[in-house]
Parts: structure tokens; C-alpha cells; sequence
């Protein structure tokens, strides 16, 4: 698994989010002055999240963004599936996004790449957004 820059921004500002959820909203310029994201980049992936759910946003000089979920609620695994797609090797071996492969003419290949996305999966959607600011 790799992840895109998309990801990785996305992470970053749901960290900054969560770490600001009992506060009002957070203006797009502090995400991108803590995390140091670029701006474009980040309203891009803030709209992402928020077709998806994840964030809300308001207007106005006391506007901003906002998640609309707890930190608690929100999974490593969501996010990465949601900017990047799947998480396995290969799409052969993915539980939501399966494609043919040429790989799966070996069995015993198959079973490794399904062992490591299974690794994977266990900890990506076992850890929150909570977790990550703890």
C-alpha cells in the first residue's frame, strides 16, 4: 500500500480537525499554516470530505469546516479508501474493490498478499482519528 499525497493531506487535516472538534470551526488558512498543506490542495480534499460526510462546513467570518462525525468514528481505513481506493497489494486481493489480476494464477502469492492486506486492514480500521491525537 501507497499513499497518495490526496491521503495524506486528508489525514493531516482531519488530525487538525479532531484536535479542534470542541471548538467552532477552523478556517482553511490555520490547517494549512499547522499542517502545511497547500491551500488549493486542501479545499479540494475538505470538499471531498464533505460530499462524503465526514466534514461540514459554514460561512461567513466565523465560517470554516467542522467534522460532522466524533474523531471516535472516523477510521485510517475510511479515509484512505475514500482518496485512494483500496487497500491491498493488488486488486485481486481487495474486499471492496476486486478486480482480475494476473497474479492470481499463483495461489500461494495470493494467500501472502491476502495475509499482508488483512494486516493492514486490521489496523487501519481499528485506528481512529481520536487515537491518532491521544
Amino acid at each position: 500500500m501507497r499513499l497518495s499525497k490526496k491521503s495524506e493531506y486528508a489525514c493531516l487535516s482531519l488530525i487538525d480537525l479532531s484536535e479542534n472538534y470542541d471548538k467552532e470551526c477552523v478556517k482553511i488558512s490555520e490547517i494549512v499554516k499547522r499542517k502545511e498543506i497547500p491551500q488549493k490542495f486542501l479545499e479540494q480534499i475538505l470538499l471531498s470530505l464533505k460530499n462524503a460526510g465526514y466534514v461540514r462546513s459554514k460561512k461567513g467570518s466565523s465560517g470554516g469546516y467542522k467534522l460532522s462525525k466524533k474523531p471516535n468514528e472516523i477510521t485510517l481505513a475510511e479515509i484512505i479508501r475514500l482518496m485512494d481506493g483500496p487497500i491491498a497489494p493488488v486488486k485481486s486481493v481487495s474486499k471492496h474493490f476486486y478486480e482480475n489480476t494476473p497474479i492470481e494464477k499463483s495461489k500461494k502469492l495470493i494467500k501472502i498478499l491476502i495475509e499482508i492486506r488483512d494486516f493492514m486492514l486490521l489496523k487501519l480500521e481499528h485506528t481512529t482519528f481520536a487515537d491518532l491525537i491521544k
